[in-house]
């Protein structure tokens, strides 16, 4: 399946989720730039708050693979696919670079946030929960989000999204309560690739219009 742009590909969700979620008190999360535009069109439809849980991902040097994610309450979660012998081994292989990652990203993350940009409680605390990305093809950014969520008491976990991994599908079988995905690929070639116009809002733009939402909201 491909979608015109994002935006059409977020009204396609939004008619899946409008008839059950209309009249329940939700949440939407955007995991990623792109999928703030995906989201805006859900919580539209909802009349409901979007927000954004500001996620980077950290890297096993020369490996290509996703060792885990940090949030922007500066904690760190590791790869839901990684056994806890994998976690060690790579935490003992490369502890300093893997320290000095997290640190920078943390760092990174406070720099873009403004006064509005942290999620709190009150955003999410009995409420029904969206998390929404444009694209699924790792599942770190998931395991992030629900470790964030642990603490607080919802309503109900949503996942959406226009595309995504068979792997990433069979975790979130686990990781949430309903899921809500237009195409599952066995062969995934990238986010983009699913989408005629990729025209997305730079990061920086993307967290000040987030800021701007959350700020209205309080």
């Amino acid at each position: 399946m491909y979608f015109e742009n994002r935006e059409q590909a977020g009204q396609v969700l939004a008619a899946e989720l409008f008839e059950k979620y209309r009249y329940e008190d939700c949440t939407v999360v955007a995991l990623s730039d792109g999928g703030v535009i995906v989201g805006e069109q859900i919580a539209e439809s909802l009349h409901c708050l979007l927000t954004m849980l500001l996620v980077e991902e950290i890297e096993v040097p020369g490996e290509g693979v996703s060792f885990g994610g940090v949030s922007q309450n500066g904690n760190f979660t590791s790869n839901g696919m990684f056994s806890a012998g994998e976690v060690d081994e790579y935490n003992s292989e490369y502890h300093g670079y893997l320290e000095e990652q997290k640190r920078q990203a943390f760092q990174r993350m406070n720099r873009l946030l403004g006064d509005g940009g942290f999620i709190d409680n009150d955003m999410l605390r009995d409420r029904v929960i969206i998390l929404v990305a444009d694209g699924l093809d790792r599942a770190t950014v998931l395991d992030v989000a629900v470790d964030f969520l642990k603490p607080i008491r919802i309503k109900r976990l949503i996942v959406a999204t226009p595309v995504s991994t068979v792997q990433v599908v069979d975790e979130l079988h686990v990781l949430a309560d309903e899921l809500h995905v237009l195409d599952v690929k066995e062969n995934f070639l990238g986010i983009d690739h699913y989408y005629s116009n990729n025209d997305v809002p730079s990061h920086e733009d993307t967290i000040a219009k987030i800021n701007q939402i959350v700020l209205n909201w309080r």
